[in-house]
């Protein structure tokens, strides 16, 4: 069955390859809404929709980083928390780099190597909320959504044929 499915990945483009690779994905309707985002995603292969992936990725990074600087800068915070704030900034930047180099891996064709970035990132953002003390609804409801977009570029680059 996955020899059919890649094969049909191979060939099929659009909003078909987005609807056929997003009933892999257990957030099918983000997974839709994410790779449809892009005007582009028409004639995008899984590549392509990996990348698109990567972008709203690194965006929902972007955000989460602006909100961090944003509490970082809150007088009334306590120490404590403003360096767990700190230490998140230092792992988010580490994400959106790791983003970075997932992408240039995948323009590459080394797909294992994009998986490894994605998961780095991954692991930036559970240190990022482990670093906060307490809990933090702004930044732990959007470091969920990073979780989820980054699950989706996982399941694209799973899906792409090795080079192996």
């Amino acid at each position: 069955m996955h020899t059919i499915f890649l094969w049909q990945a191979k060939y099929n483009k659009g909003k078909d390859l987005i609807n056929n690779l997003c009933n892999l994905s257990p957030t099918r309707d983000l997974c839709i809404q994410v790779l449809s985002s892009d005007e582009s995603s028409a004639t995008a292969d899984v590549r392509d929709l990996a990348v698109i992936a990567l972008r709203v990725a690194a965006s929902n990074a972007s955000s989460i980083l602006t909100d961090a600087k944003m509490l970082i800068d809150d007088v009334k915070l306590n120490p404590k928390v403003q360096q767990g704030l700190s230490d998140c900034k230092e792992n988010i930047l580490d994400a959106v780099d790791q983003l970075e180099d997932t992408t240039a891996a995948l323009l590459e064709d080394d797909n294992s190597q994009a998986q490894k970035w994605l998961k780095a990132a991954l692991a930036a953002i559970t240190t990022c909320d482990a670093s906060i003390p307490g809990d933090d609804d702004v930044l732990s409801v959007k470091s969920a959504a990073f979780r989820k977009l980054c699950n989706i570029a996982i399941l694209l680059t799973k899906s792409l044929p090795s080079h192996s």
